[in-house]
């Protein structure tokens, strides 16, 4: 896959049309309106995959409640009617922001999505940060060291980074950094302390780290940042590999351009070449497929959130999974298909704005 996305982002991008047809407004508009048949594809196979052992009542809670009762609650809720009419009906539950009620908790699935989805952004936030801080350095590093020994040792690295299961990786980092070395927290956002401490907080965010700087507790911050550490790194490896083959392949490529020939008959340093000149053209590619990245992430975080024990939305999807608890399932599967959505069209903006070229 890496080899793939790596020869794609070292093509030309196509040129723009001679009339200027590359309006940035009108990309702009076509990719937000992707936007929608995206989501109502991804809503419409979810429901109907779910629906296919059966309504959401008998496989949350039958086998615990009498088949009379049972009946009763299934007829309550509706799902005795025709498929067809439960999906319309679902669907304008979904434009009214109505997305049920969790069957074994009895909670709104949008309380459940607003609670438990910050903490599922912070950890793809953090992680991000990884992957750039470890994918992007490295990746030059390696281009200005080509086909030398630190080269060949930095590509091995990011294939380990990309193709060691993310599970695996979180294990060994709490093995090794929390159960012998004792320096990091073994699992959890925060500890006991801390959370009571959030508790004083006036009007709090759902954000940990925000509210820690809000206090302006160090002891509290590190409380934060600690526990974030090793569930950062273990789900930012998963992608820092990535952009370090995407940014060493594309600089590469860009090194051995004209104009950066020139420059360098002019006598300007390698290094300079490099910062000055290579690294944002070299970038673009970086960018273009950083919103798969996201959603490589959020996948990646329902493992890692559940090795850390972070609740957030991927650790709270596996219990409502284990539970047969649909409804929340489906309200958590169409949350992140919306955040990925809006990513990409993020992502695109920016590229858009970086390079004028992708405007098609």
């Amino acid at each position: 896959m890496i080899e793939t996305l790596e020869q794609a982002n070292t093509t030309e991008p196509a040129p723009d049309s001679p009339k200027g047809g590359g309006s940035l407004l009108r990309y702009l508009v076509a990719r937000f309106l992707l936007i929608f048949p995206t989501m109502f594809i991804l809503v419409t196979v979810v429901f109907f995959l779910m629906r296919m052992t059966g309504d959401p009542i008998t496989a949350a809670l039958g086998g615990r409640l009498p088949p009379d009762q049972l009946a009763e609650r299934i007829h309550q809720a509706g799902y005795d009617r025709p498929l067809i009419v439960q999906y319309f009906e679902y669907l304008g539950q979904i434009v009214r922001g109505n997305f049920g009620t969790t069957f074994t908790d009895n909670q709104p699935v949008v309380e459940i999505l607003a609670r438990y989805g910050s903490a599922t952004a912070e950890l793809v936030a953090y992680s991000l940060v990884v992957a750039i801080g470890f994918g992007v350095p490295l990746g030059m590093y390696a281009a200005y060291k080509r086909d030398r020994v630190p080269d060949a040792v930095l590509r091995v690295l990011a294939i380990l980074g990309y193709a060691t299961p993310v599970f695996f990786t979180g294990l060994m980092l709490k093995l090794i950094f929390s159960v012998q070395l004792g320096w990091l927290p073994v699992a959890g956002r925060i500890s006991t302390a801390g959370e009571l401490k959030m508790q004083t907080i006036t009007n709090p965010t759902p954000f940990y780290l925000i509210d820690a700087l809000r206090l302006g507790d160090l002891q509290l911050l590190g409380d934060v940042v600690t526990h974030a550490i090793l569930p950062a790194v273990a789900l930012g490896l998963l992608t820092g590999g990535i952009f370090l083959r995407l940014v060493r392949t594309n600089l590469i490529g860009t090194l051995e351009r004209p104009f950066i020939e020139s420059a360098r008959s002019r006598g300007v340093a390698e290094t300079r070449l490099v910062r000055a000149h290579a690294l944002r053209p070299a970038f673009i590619p970086v960018i273009t497929v950083m919103g798969m990245q996201i959603a490589l992430s959020l996948a990646g975080a329902v493992l890692t959130e559940t090795t850390f024990e972070w609740k957030g939305l991927g650790f709270m999807l596996v219990q409502y999974m284990s539970a047969r608890d649909y409804v929340a399932v489906q309200g958590i599967v169409m949350l992140t298909a919306v955040i990925v959505a809006v990513a990409n069209f993020v992502v695109d903006v920016v590229a858009a704005f970086v390079d004028p070229r992708v405007r098609y």
